[in-house]
């Protein structure tokens, strides 16, 4: 099981590795999503970077499998 991705330096390292290696493949991934803009910095229980730390996981899956299928095809 992958670790969860809860700080913007390793999901910064994480969307970067993945899209490397997409472009190793020759695969084209969609762009991982946009960083919030809009934190008030205060720790607030559904905080925006808790939102897209979880768009993150999920677009690391969608690239995985995607990855994967290039890998088998």
């Amino acid at each position: 099981m992958l670790t969860r991705v809860t700080d913007l330096p390793s999901a910064r390292q994480l969307t970067a590795s993945l899209s490397a290696l997409a472009d190793q493949q020759g695969l084209s991934l969609r762009p991982p999503p946009p960083e919030p803009t809009t934190c008030c910095g205060r720790g607030c229980n559904g905080c925006v970077w808790e939102g897209w730390f979880a768009a993150v996981e999920y677009w690391r899956e969608e690239a995985l499998q995607k990855l994967e299928a290039g890998r088998a095809g």
